[in-house]
């Protein structure tokens, strides 16, 4: 196992000095975010460590050379858009530039590229399904293509009054994971698992390792806390940030 960070929590931060960071520590490997150049939606997101967008035979070279002289690895490439938003132009410019994610990763030799499978929030999940089948299929197909593989997080996104009420990810679930897998049973095609959205949904989050063990690809860790006393108060209804809260591990 290889323990590393994502580099969105050190958006001030250069490339070459993100990955210099990580190896002073003693790190292992980075996953490199690469958003879009613009400004940030939410916290995490909109940061780019690496342009994709602009990525030359220079710039793979150089990209390398900083990893070498770092002594780190590049984990996974990160874009957590959402692909099946309702708003086309939306959804379009996220594929789109997924698309050119995977390629920077199978230029690069990284292999993984970690994102989000997507939603409408306002729609079911049946009435969801049929865009799910329009968009993803394509994109696994181009992963397949390029030797990369696909690791979806299962973060529901539903923290914000915009995400609700159904949030803006699909996969939040091992009932959804299995209808996604016999859907496109594609091996490039998996899971960046991680255990804290199952815990503050109240389920199970270590049955999911065996059951899908053969899907992990790449594994966010965070540690979390489930206020219940809070829980109790506000009511089902609730956003989660009212009773939960995400923490660095050992906190």
């Amino acid at each position: 196992m290889k323990l590393g960070f994502v580099s969105a929590i050190l958006p001030e931060l250069s490339l070459e000095e993100v990955l210099q960071f990580a190896g002073e520590v003693d790190f292992d490997c980075v996953e490199l975010m690469c958003w879009p150049v613009g400004k940030a939606e939410r916290r995490y997101a909109g940061v780019t460590h690496l342009d994709v967008t602009d990525l030359s035979e220079t710039g793979i070279r150089r990209v390398r050379d900083l990893v070498a002289d770092a002594g780190v690895a590049i984990s996974g490439l990160g874009y957590y858009p959402n692909p099946l938003a309702p708003d086309p132009d939306e959804a379009a410019v996220a594929a789109t530039h997924l698309r050119k994610v995977l390629d920077a990763a199978a230029r690069l030799g990284v292999g993984v590229v970690n994102t989000f499978v997507g939603r409408d929030p306002a729609r079911s999940l049946e009435a969801n399904w049929q865009r799910f089948r329009e968009v993803w299929p394509p994109l696994v197909r181009m992963a397949e293509e390029s030797g990369v593989r696909i690791g979806i997080e299962n973060c529901p996104m539903y923290f914000t009054g915009d995400e609700w009420p159904a949030g803006k990810n699909l996969a939040v679930s091992p009932a959804v994971w299995r209808r996604m897998f016999a859907e496109i049973p594609s091996p490039h095609w998996g899971l960046n698992y991680d255990p804290s959205h199952l815990v503050w949904q109240q389920m199970d989050y270590l049955k999911p390792l065996r059951e899908f063990s053969d899907r992990l690809i790449h594994v966010h860790a965070k540690d979390v806390r489930v206020d219940r006393d809070r829980l109790d108060d506000v009511g089902v209804l609730a956003t989660p940030l009212e009773y939960h809260r995400p923490k660095l591990p050992g906190l």
